[in-house]
């Protein structure tokens, strides 16, 4: 019978994070993981390089239906709090745009950097181990592992959402959260790419791999970043960050030309260039393949001084207000995100701690607490993991 003072579930950025942190505080703490190693989704993120934390992170940058409950976590725990950790790790990183810190070099400098810092503590993960039962017990709670019975004063759940199942996603966190009476707000996948269907998709394929600046609305939420095309639909920062305010049959608005009042550069350009077929002055702000299918797909094709006023307003408002309809998003498998989860109006934001169920806390990115595209979604494990670990 192992009895820590702490148990963690789910070797991911949260439980790492707070692993390490309850070790440093003393506590004697057990992190377990059903996967065959710690922290697989820090290793593929970023594209390898781990986009670790955003500078610019603060509530308005979360959603959730309880937007007050981050504000505390954050506060107490900041980018900077984080930076200053993988400074003493001498782990080298830049930024990259927008506040979003990556490594110089690989995701596995910011896995080490935690491993280690949980290895100071005496902490190692015990991987390849599944928690098949949990009960509540007069001192805490007993659970039936792979390593035996063990028990413990503190439970914390880190399991994560339903995001990318291949690296080990499942519905753990929430159905312990059920199993002590905690409500789940309903999820769906978020951060995630749309699928088109239609003739729009033959347009999508054609233009597979091509990227472009735009500003994509949806809901009262705007992103301005890069769009991309692809067979399936349309993805790239832009849509992934517009995905988690989409909801299915919402339209959303993609304006091609954010830098420009459509109609007045196009009215220049027909007194400037009056010879110049439409397809040339767009391959002035597009590529020459897409403003070719662009022009093939919705206008005609002709000398800007044969455009009337009427077909420059249609260009003008094709551009800069494009209406997509998506058939849907590529789904959990794809995406980075899990929108809703344990609902946190029943947890301490302080503690993080159970109202139902005392002894028992949630962190990461199982709560319904989602940040945006750009390691916001770090810091918030970064931040829940640290407030939790003082007090369990």
């Amino acid at each position: 019978m192992r009895s820590p003072d702490v148990v963690v579930i789910g070797a991911g950025a949260a439980g790492l994070m707070c692993a390490m942190t309850a070790g440093a505080r003393g506590r004697d703490v057990l992190l377990v993981d059903r996967s065959n190693k710690p922290g697989k989704k820090i290793l593929m993120s970023g594209g390898g390089r781990c986009n670790f934390t955003n500078m610019y992170a603060e509530p308005a940058n979360f959603a959730s239906q309880n937007p007050h409950f981050c504000k505390s976590a954050l506060a107490r725990y900041t980018p900077w709090d984080f930076i200053e950790l993988v400074n003493e790790h001498e782990v080298p990183y830049h930024e990259k745009k927008l506040g979003q810190l990556f490594c110089d070099n690989k995701s596995k400098d910011i896995l080490n950097l935690l491993l280690d810092e949980c290895s100071k503590v005496g902490v190692e993960p015990q991987v390849d181990t599944t928690v098949h039962e949990i009960e509540k017990t007069p001192g805490g709670y007993s659970l039936l592992t792979d390593l035996g019975p063990v028990t413990c004063e503190s439970l914390v759940i880190a399991t994560g959402g339903l995001s990318i199942p291949t690296l080990g996603s499942s519905g753990f966190g929430y159905d312990v959260a059920r199993q002590f009476g905690h409500t789940v707000l309903p999820t769906r996948a978020g951060l995630v790419p749309f699928t088109i269907t239609g003739g729009l998709k033959d347009l999508c394929i054609e233009l597979s791999g091509t990227s472009a600046d735009a500003v994509v609305s949806c809901n009262g939420e705007s992103f301005r970043e890069n769009i991309l095309f692809t067979h399936r639909g349309l993805s790239g920062p832009a849509i992934l960050q517009i995905s988690s305010f989409w909801n299915p049959g919402d339209k959303v608005t993609i304006d091609l030309l954010p830098d420009r009042d459509a109609a007045e550069w196009l009215t220049t350009e027909q007194t400037e260039r009056p010879n110049a077929e439409l397809r040339t002055v767009l391959a002035d702000v597009f590529t020459k393949k897409m403003a070719a299918l662009l022009t093939d797909s919705w206008f005609q094709s002709k000398p800007m001084k044969q455009q009337n006023e009427r077909e420059l307003r249609d260009v003008a408002n094709k551009l800069s207000g494009w209406q997509v309809v998506p058939g849907g998003t590529e789904g959990y498998r794809t995406a980075e995100v899990t929108l809703g989860g344990v609902d946190t109006s029943e947890l301490s934001s302080k503690t993080f701690e159970s109202r139902k169920s005392p002894g028992l806390y949630f962190i990461g990115g199982g709560l319904d607490v989602t940040g945006h595209l750009g390691g916001f979604n770090f810091q918030w494990a970064w931040a829940s993991g640290n407030a939790a670990a003082q007090y369990v």
